[in-house]
């Protein structure tokens, strides 16, 4: 945490604030780094959010409140935009009521239960003292008001001065109550109150369908962007989760950029983000774009000072509330989704403990320590198999440690059946938190040859393959050996938390895309996908697939060997409310209809070569398999 807030503090414009979120365990630690790090006199506030709508069952006092704690980089310097929230009328607060005919009377009992019921051309309003709290010597008078001379309490004045005072008896605003004089207030004329440091309604209500556990109510983070923010700045998140600060920043037209050390996080913001379809809201100036401002609706602040001395009513801008163009509607801006492995260095001792190295002792080889994770798969590859398309699945008799090895990890034998006798398998595990890269393929492939007898299967399996490594993969001709890619489950990171069971999905067999380039007569090009080749798990060989399991493509014809930038996508197995069916019906107003239609197929628009002249085609089959094919354009 400490190393995340002082990179924060590093990176924050000097009008930028901080909020972290946090629970009453650890608010004091956290308060304790942040006084550290952006210095105590930055302290803005501690807010307090409700985060359950019910009790859980705790063993003592229930905790229904998180807290974000609010610090700002210079607090001479922050910025802050005031924000305000409509309130009901509260019949404790506004307990009187004046009648069309101007007759004013208390709410009775039953109106106070059931303020609904209270007919519409009523006027709620609430009586407030007129008496200052401090002392001004031009507000020392007597008043006289329905007969009653009225003085101010000793070592106190009138809220305005003599003439105030008759302007306010002008336009009935004031209400003798006992022996005291007050001032009259009309709910309706500003139904509003000003947001604090106490947010109550931030449990629940969720528009739509929480899809991470610690998700947080988009409110909260909305309301922490709209106080501290402009449209056009730029938000970071080091924790997305589920990728709601950037959906907001979306939402609300800032730059965003967020990160996670989950793929799972990583993977379900940017669908959120992909479906995500948003209101238009009108510019403050249409040619300059977003970074001139939104336009908001604004509410009058009848106080009594202006109606006192007869000015015009102060507009309080309503930045939660931007106008809305309802002719148009809004989809996700372009972004990419980068994965940066962090450089690391290692001890000798930890590559001495970690590495599959070689160590020559005694004359005699003798492999050194390997990582536990390595050792956990294993045990999890025998026990679930690979799964495979349609049902089928590479079970194994047995999955050991290969001895003598760096790049191969395991050395197993598949399950002999009526089909075909068990096989020779060796696998090559991916690292932790980062692809599987080209050179691990090569060195793995180099240690294969080495060992007798020869494989008959060789496995790479890992979280993300690197677009080179899969290549290399699929494209590797070594005759009466089969090589295989099989993607690893996110689960297999929650040790403590998964089920020990066969039937875990914690393997799956990546198919290798099949797909064709033809150049045109004018120099474009066009790429069909046919689909995918599995391997048969009963006969052993590559069978070619169809294009009838693909959920989605996309093709990037200018790839620049790092990152993925689709300019095509498409779902062929989309329906009428799916895909870009979905989106055509939302935008219609915006969308050729014509063009919409050839996103649901498998073959692509004509396009030219770009720069580097080689294009990547990313293919995801109806299981969420993900396979990456390059392809020259020379």
């Amino acid at each position: 945490m400490r190393d995340r807030i002082l990179l924060a503090w590093q990176l924050l414009n000097e009008s930028g604030s901080i909020f972290v979120q946090i629970g009453e365990d650890n608010l004091h630690l956290v308060r304790n780094i942040l006084d550290e790090e952006f210095g105590a006199d930055n302290f803005m506030s501690v807010i307090t959010v409700r985060v359950k709508n019910m009790p859980f069952g705790a063993k003592h006092l229930e905790n229904m409140y998180d807290h974000l704690i609010w610090y700002a980089k210079d607090k001479k310097q922050v910025k802050f935009r005031r924000l305000f929230l409509e309130r009901p009328p509260d019949p404790a607060e506004f307990s009187f009521l004046e009648e069309p005919s101007g007759a004013r009377r208390k709410i009775t009992t039953e109106e106070r239960k059931s303020p609904d019921s209270l007919p519409t051309n009523y006027r709620l309003f609430s009586r407030l003292d007129l008496y200052s709290s401090g002392y001004t010597p031009t507000c020392i008078y007597d008043y006289e008001f329905e007969g009653t001379v009225f003085k101010p309490q000793t070592g106190k004045s009138w809220k305005t001065t003599k003439h105030g005072m008759e302007e306010l008896e002008r336009q009935r605003r004031l209400m003798k109550l006992g022996s005291k004089l007050y001032f009259i207030s009309y709910f309706d004329e500003y139904a509003y109150t000003l947001l604090t440091n106490f947010w109550n309604d931030t449990a629940g209500g969720f528009s739509e369908a929480k899809s991470y556990v610690v998700q947080t109510h988009p409110k909260i983070i909305q309301r922490c962007m709209l106080m501290t923010t402009d449209p056009g700045d730029l938000v970071f998140d080091p924790t997305c989760g589920s990728g709601t600060t950037a959906y907001v920043a979306e939402q609300q037209g800032r730059r965003w950029i967020t990160c996670d050390t989950s793929r799972v996080a990583v993977t379900l913001s940017r669908q959120r983000l992909m479906n995500a379809v948003f209101d238009y809201y009108t510019l403050a100036q249409p040619h300059e774009g977003v970074g001139s401002g939104l336009r908001y609706k604004t509410a009058p602040h009848v106080t009594l000072g202006s109606i006192a001395n007869r000015e015009p009513s102060p507009q309080e801008v309503l930045y939660n509330q931007p106008l809305i163009d309802s002719s148009k509607v809004r989809v996700t801006g372009p972004f990419t989704v980068e994965a940066v492995p962090a450089a690391t260095v290692q001890t000798i001792q930890d590559v001495g403990t970690e590495s599959r190295a070689l160590e020559t002792i005694g004359g005699s080889l003798a492999r050194s320590g390997e990582t536990l994770r390595q050792a956990e798969w294993r045990d999890e590859l025998f026990k679930t198999g690979i799964r495979a398309k349609g049902g089928q699945k590479i079970s194994f008799s047995r999955v050991e440690p290969l001895p003598a090895t760096r790049w191969l990890h395991a050395d197993a034998e598949t399950v002999e059946s009526t089909e075909q006798p068990g096989q020779r398998v060796v696998v090559s595990f991916g690292p932790e938190h980062q692809p599987l890269e080209q050179r691990q393929v090569a060195l793995a492939l180099e240690e294969a040859q080495q060992l007798i007898p020869k494989p008959k299967i060789i496995v790479f399996a890992a979280f993300e393959f690197d677009s080179e490594a899969a290549k290399d993969i699929d494209e590797t001709d070594w005759p009466g050996v089969t090589l295989l890619k099989a993607k690893m489950n996110g689960d297999l990171f929650t040790e403590d938390l998964r089920k020990k069971r066969s039937s875990n999905e914690s393997f799956w067999l990546v198919g290798q895309p099949d797909v064709q380039l033809t150049k045109r007569k004018d120099d474009q090009y066009v790429v069909e996908v046919l689909g995918f080749d599995y391997y048969n798990t009963k006969t052993g060989t590559i069978d070619s697939g169809g294009p009838h399991n693909i959920a989605m493509w996309m093709l990037d014809p200018d790839y620049d060997g790092r990152s993925l930038f689709p300019r095509q996508v498409f779902f062929p197995m989309s329906g009428e409310k799916d895909g870009w069916s979905r989106l055509a019906k939302n935008l219609k107003a915006e969308i050729d209809e014509e063009l919409i239609q050839n996103y649901h197929g498998t073959t692509s628009l004509p396009f030219k070569a770009g720069e580097r002249r080689r294009a990547a085609v990313k293919i995801v089959d109806d299981r969420g398999i993900e396979s990456l094919k390059l392809i020259d354009l020379d």
